[in-house]
Parts: C-alpha cells; structure tokens; sequence
C-alpha cells in the first residue's frame, strides 16, 4: 500500500477485513456487509495503528485498572459483525447497546437508519466522553449516549426492539426482558459455569428462547451487575482453579492435591487442530459434577520440579479431596487424542466419569448443533420450567440448558470459530 493516503489505506484494509469475514462465514447479509465497509473503523481507536485496528480476529483494549485487567475495548471486526447477524437489525428499529464504545453504535445507527433509534449505555465516564467524541467525528450524533449502570437497562427511551450487550455478562437482570418488546431479541454475551457465549435470546412472555450462540471473549461486566469466580491457587500460583457458579464447600481438602502421582486416561475421544471444541467445553460443564477451568502459568509450570503434563485445555473436575483436569496430546499429523489427569488419594472415579463424558461427547455431539439456552426468572417455580439437562441458578435468572438428543440435528445453536479458545 506504498504511496496510498492513510485513508486510502484505512480504506483497503477496512474491504480487506470485510472479505477475509465474508469467506470465514461470519458475514452472511448484505446489509452487515455494507455497514461494516461504509463506517470508519479507525476513528474509534485513535492511538492504535492502522493493522492492528482492522485485524480480523482481535479486540482493542481501550481502558485497564491498576492491575492491567481490561475494563473496555473495541470488539474484534469478527465478533461485532457476528452480533449484528445474530441481531437482525431492520430499519426503523429502536435499540438498546449494553457497553459503549461508539464503533458498534455506528453499526446500528446506519442500520436503523434515520427512522430507528439507537442508545448506547456505560457505567465509565471516560468511555462516554470517549464514545460521544468519536460517533460526532464518525457524523452519528443521533445516537443517544447515556452514562449509566445497565443493570437497569435505559427504561426512557424502552421499549426496544432489540439490546445487544457488547460486556460479558453473569446473568441476565430483570430490567433487560422488560424492556424488550415481546417477540424482541436480546444477543448477550451469557457466563454459564465459566464459559462465555454470545447468545441471542428471542423474548417469549417472561422467558428467553435461544435462536443462535456462538464462543466469544468480552470484558466484564461492571457495576450491580458484576461478578466474581471463586479461585484456588496451587503450587505458588502456577495452576488456578476457577469456580463461576457455586464452589465446593471446602476447597483446602484439594490442598497438596497436585504432589499425588497422576492418573493418566486416554478417553478415546478426539480433535483434530483447528477443529472447533466450543460444544466440548459446555458438554462437561453441563454432564461433570464438580466441573470448574484450570489456569496454567506455562513458565512456572515448566519449572516445576513436576510439571502438568499435556496439551492444557482449561477444562478441569473436583471431587472431594480429588482433581482432574483435560488435556490434548498429538497423535502425528493434525490429530489430537483427549486425556484426562487425574490426581488426589482416590482419582480413578472422577477420571472415569471424565472420560466418559468425553466418549459421549465424541460420539453424539462433536460437529453437531450446540444446546438450546431457556432464560426464566428465579423465581419461576419448578413445576412451571419444561424439562432440561441442565439448571442453572442465578441472582436474577435460571439458565436451563438442552442438548438434541442423538440423531437429531435440528439444533438451535451452533457454536463455531476459527481458533481454539
């Protein structure tokens, strides 16, 4: 691009990004296609350079505490034009965007067009100011920028015909489904036993019905809306086990747990590299009591005098005074077999029902349709949620999840991407 004018070039990397999205399958409308080529992407993040603005696959920290952990950023091109098809945004809509920023604020305003509404929430100052300067620049000065906790939604401008949360998000609170009109689609970034989806909810009454998901990464959520996991630290903080949901009662009996000598189970199950694994991800975290991620730091690992061994996955299990934990290794060529490392006084049945669940997995559910999410509020009484695999409960909601069951392949979501996670 030698000789080219930084908008020029702005310009051809912005078409180059919006090819590389259309040929991966992330863009599939015309309609998220044109806006993604006709909005500037590099007005929004003025201090980064032009390729790193456009690459594909990658956010833009934009803001991080006093520890370095992101409070905000600019989503990658991929997940923001996932979102907008996961939306449907149609002219004339009013929507609702959960965490600024002002790039995906622009999306919605040209597909609304002048006749929609699109208001855009933060809790940060630092990030409206941010936002409003920049969607003036960019000529969307319609967009109603509000700072505010979005735990509560925005009920002036409600109600909507769509909220997209661009923060992850725990749980969904009360304010979101009634502020959404009936037949209205919520896409959410949803934290469900430590994994993140992006799923878009169709409001049905007091529910939400899923119609799509997909794996996504988002800074959290902020505020009453705020959650913390629970963390156990061993071996000096070279492996951490990390508990979203409900931990176990009493986590020092897992003290020492890593000096037993490893139980080490072939599964059976497999991957091959680049093969998405999404749906084995919430596959145990749904079917494997106990189930929690793993953390580990590679450099201290390596130097420990016993180091964990395999391909590290995140994906763990705890029982009682016992821990397992799920690993790859390479077969030759671009196949992996699934193990399971197993360690404590009696590892040899939380290994097992592991390895089984990878089996099942394998077996029923690799490269097919991911589960249905069901939203209701807590406190729905039992008698009135429909059968699931899998409950949830939440400070506001219950997540009930359901996988097809073999042979059925008519799934609601499909849960894809181009690269482990």
């Amino acid at each position: 691009m030698t000789g080219t004018t930084p908008g020029e070039r702005a310009t051809q990397l912005r078409n180059q990004t919006v090819d590389v999205l259309k040929e991966a399958g992330t863009i599939l409308s015309a309609r998220v296609e044109a806006v993604m080529r006709a909005v500037p992407r590099e007005i929004f993040a003025p201090e980064a350079d032009l390729d790193a603005v456009y690459e594909p696959w990658n956010g833009l920290v934009t803001k991080r505490d006093d520890n370095g952990r992101a409070l905000s950023s600019l989503s990658a091109p991929d997940a923001q034009a996932h979102m907008l098809e996961q939306a449907r945004i149609e002219p004339g809509m009013k929507v609702l965007e959960i965490g600024s920023g002002g790039m995906n604020a622009a999306y919605l305003s040209e597909m609304v067009g002048p006749t929609g509404r699109v208001t855009t929430v933060d809790i940060d100052k630092f990030v409206t100011d941010r936002t409003s300067r920049f969607l003036d620049q960019a000529g969307y000065s319609r967009v109603t920028v509000v700072l505010a906790d979005a735990e509560y939604g925005v009920p002036d401008h409600a109600p909507y015909d769509r909220i997209l949360v661009t923060v992850g998000s725990w749980d969904v609170p009360p304010a979101w489904i009634d502020q959404l009109v009936d037949g209205g689609l919520l896409v959410v970034p949803l934290k469900v036993m430590g994994l993140m989806r992006t799923v878009a909810l169709v409001r049905e009454g007091d529910r939400l019905v899923s119609e799509s998901a997909r794996l996504f990464g988002f800074v959290p959520m902020q505020g009453a809306g705020a959650h913390d996991s629970t963390e156990l630290v061993l071996r000096d903080g070279a492996v951490r086990l990390v508990f979203d949901e409900q931990p176990p009662a009493d986590l020092s009996r897992l003290d020492g747990v890593l000096e037993y000598e490893p139980l080490v189970v072939d599964s059976g199950a497999g991957l091959r590299l680049g093969e998405p694994w999404a749906t084995m991800q919430m596959w145990l975290a749904t079917t494997v009591p106990g189930f929690c991620r793993i953390m580990v730091d590679r450099d201290a690992n390596e130097a420990s005098p016993r180091p964990l061994g395999g391909i590290h996955t995140g994906m763990a299990a705890v029982d009682g005074a016992n821990l397992a934990y799920v690993a790859s290794r390479r077969l030759g060529g671009d196949d992996l077999t699934l193990e399971v490392h197993a360690y404590g006084p009696n590892p040899t049945a939380l290994a097992e029902v592991v390895a089984e669940q990878l089996r099942i997995w394998d077996r029923d559910h690799r490269g097919g349709p991911g589960p249905q999410y069901l939203v209701y509020p807590t406190a729905t009484p039992d008698e009135q949620l429909p059968a699931a695999d899998f409950v949830v409960g939440k400070r506001h909601s219950r997540v009930l999840i359901s996988w097809p069951r073999p042979g059925n392949t008519a799934g609601h979501d499909v849960l894809h991407h181009p690269n482990h996670q």
